[in-house]
């Protein structure tokens, strides 16, 4: 990131803010099982079905997910499966931080 033009890095910051919205990553999660339609992504994500194509229109435009089309329905799925290195570096970091905060805590209570 050092070297990167302030272009660049609006880039970047456009990428965190995308998946900075819980929805879009309860979207991804739900894909990295198997491609889906809009309909069973929204009741997964107990939301309703413009919604969730709003969501998978970002992730679209963005290069996250594939739109492809099987018979009367649209399926999405994953394009970039690298993403999923991100959230689990990112999941795996809050998770020790839990830990860490539930280990102190019965430390505290300790009598």
């Amino acid at each position: 990131m050092r070297d990167l033009p302030d272009s660049a890095l609006e880039q970047v910051a456009g990428f965190f803010q995308l998946l900075a919205e819980p929805s879009r990553l309860r979207v991804l999660n739900l894909l990295r099982e198997q491609p889906q339609c809009v309909g069973d992504l929204a009741r997964a994500c107990g939301s309703s079905a413009a919604n969730i194509s709003r969501h998978l229109a970002q992730l679209q435009r963005h290069g996250l997910v594939h739109r492809e089309g099987r018979g009367t329905s649209v399926y999405y799925r994953i394009a970039d499966p690298s993403v999923y290195a991100l959230c689990d570096l990112v999941c795996g970091q809050l998770a020790r931080q839990q830990a860490h905060l539930a280990e102190a805590g019965a430390r505290f209570l300790k009598p």
